[in-house]
């Protein structure tokens, strides 16, 4: 089923950019670039600024997923790829058929209260330890659980992933055609956005600058865009007026 919005290709997104930035642009083995090699340069960064700006703001429903691991026996600590989540939002351990809630608490109460190997039972907390030392936390991130796992359990985690970028699409094959969910269902704050960054570029920024309202009418845009994108994304959690998923009211106000 298609889309009901207008979705932005890496082509579409490319052209309206340039359209709006004022920059000529040209077709390369099925892929819309600049002619000015400066403006193609900025691409991939101006994908990220605009990219994960909106996921940072939203915290998009789309970017909530889950996956499992092993905890072993006789141990506390799970590393999990750092690649895998952004934010870790609950974790739960498989028993059978069941996964049964763990509660999350400080590092230092598990520290503190489940510091003997000796002890072993099924772990009940966890608590976010921090990233591993051998690489600057750039592989794993570390999860403390307490007490000690008395057996071999899955634990289950949900938590927010990175939706990918728009700029894998960069290719010939997929270049007029492949689309994320960002560029299809919020193209509207992706081009905002996009137009914030290229404001840099084209030094519009400052006092001195041609049009030193450009960048500010951009952020604008974009807040206001926002706003009612935020009420959206609560509606779909049902994290909205009373924890339901309707819109807020203007004349009524129910309880919570």
């Amino acid at each position: 089923m298609a889309a009901a919005t207008n979705p932005l290709t890496y082509n579409d997104y490319v052209s309206q950019i340039a359209t709006l930035a004022v920059v000529q642009t040209t077709t390369s083995s099925g892929v819309v670039v600049g002619v000015d090699a400066e403006f193609n340069t900025l691409i991939p960064q101006m994908l990220n600024y605009a990219e994960l700006r909106i996921q940072r703001d939203l915290d998009l429903l789309p970017s909530q997923t889950t996956n499992t691991y092993t905890l072993n026996v006789n141990s506390n600590l799970l590393q999990v790829p750092v690649d895998d989540f952004v934010t870790v939002q609950t974790v739960g351990l498989v028993n059978g058929t069941a996964t049964i809630p763990m509660l999350p608490a400080t590092k230092e109460y598990l520290q503190n209260l489940y510091n003997d190997s000796s002890f072993t039972a099924q772990p009940v907390y966890f608590a976010m330890l921090g990233g591993d030392l051998a690489s600057g936390g750039n592989t794993f991130n570390n999860i403390v659980f307490g007490p000690y796992s008395n057996s071999t359990y899955s634990i289950s985690i949900t938590g927010t992933i990175r939706l990918p970028s728009l700029y894998k699409f960069a290719t010939q094959a997929l270049a007029a055609s492949g689309t994320t969910f960002i560029s299809t269902y919020l193209p509207d704050m992706l081009i905002q956005a996009s137009m914030i960054y290229i404001s840099q570029f084209q030094r519009n920024f400052g006092p001195a600058a041609n049009d030193p309202n450009m960048g500010p009418t951009y952020e604008l845009q974009y807040q206001n865009l926002l706003k009612s994108a935020f009420v959206e994304e609560a509606r779909k959690k049902f994290q909205a007026s009373a924890w339901s998923s309707m819109s807020p009211s203007m004349a009524a106000t129910p309880t919570r």
